[in-house]
C-alpha cells in the first residue's frame, strides 16, 4: 500500500464497544481487505517496512473502538500484535460468556428435543471461538462432544436419572464407539 493523501482519520461506521467484537472484526477486517492490508493481519505479508504504513493501519483501529479499550493497545506497535490483543481478549469474553450461559441451562419443562436443540446453539456458537486447527483432530472433536453429552445429561431433569446413569455406566469403550459413528 501506499500512502498519499492523509485518510488516517477515515472513517469506520462501527465502534467496538466491548459487545460487539465480532461485528466489528468482520467490518475492519472487509475495510483493510480493501485497503489491500488484510495481509499484514493473517501474517500472508511480512511487517510493512514503511513505518506510515502500520501506523496508519493502527490509526484506523484506534479510531474504530471506545477510548477504554483504546487504553489497552499502548504496548503493540503493530497491527497484528493489536489485531492478536483484541481478538484473544473477546474470543476468551464470548468464550466465558457461552460456556456461563451452558452451565446454566436445565430441561424444566422443555421436552429432550427442545432442550437439546436449546444447547447446540451455544455449543455451536463456542465451537467458533476455538482455534480452527483443533477442527484438525479428531481426538479433540471426541472428547468435546463427550463432555457436551456429560454436560446435557446433568442438565436433565431427575425424571431421566435412571437414563443418565445408565449411560454414564456402559463400557467407555462403546460409548467412543458411538461418539465415532457419528463422524
Amino acid at each position: 500500500m501506499t500512502i498519499g493523501k492523509d485518510d488516517s482519520f477515515q472513517s469506520i461506521n462501527v465502534q467496538l464497544n466491548g459487545k460487539n467484537y465480532s461485528y466489528w472484526s468482520y467490518v475492519m477486517k472487509r475495510f483493510y481487505l480493501e485497503k489491500s492490508m488484510w495481509g499484514y493481519v493473517s501474517s500472508v505479508k511480512a511487517k510493512p517496512i514503511d513505518t506510515k504504513v502500520d501506523n496508519y493501519a493502527i490509526t484506523w483501529v484506534n479510531n474504530s473502538i471506545t477510548h477504554l479499550i483504546d487504553a489497552q493497545l499502548g504496548k503493540y506497535d503493530t497491527l497484528k500484535d493489536v489485531w492478536d490483543h483484541l481478538s484473544r481478549l473477546y474470543n476468551f469474553d464470548k468464550q466465558y460468556q457461552l460456556e456461563t450461559n451452558i452451565c446454566a441451562l436445565k430441561q424444566n419443562d422443555m421436552n429432550i428435543h427442545d432442550f437439546y436443540s436449546t444447547m447446540t446453539t451455544p455449543w455451536d456458537q463456542l465451537a467458533f471461538t476455538e482455534p480452527a486447527k483443533l477442527s484438525a483432530f479428531t481426538l479433540y472433536i471426541i472428547r468435546r462432544e463427550s463432555q457436551h453429552l456429560v454436560i446435557f445429561l446433568m442438565a436433565l431433569c431427575s425424571d431421566f436419572e435412571s437414563l443418565c446413569g445408565s449411560i454414564l455406566h456402559r463400557n467407555p469403550r462403546l460409548l467412543l464407539m458411538m461418539l465415532l459413528m457419528n463422524y
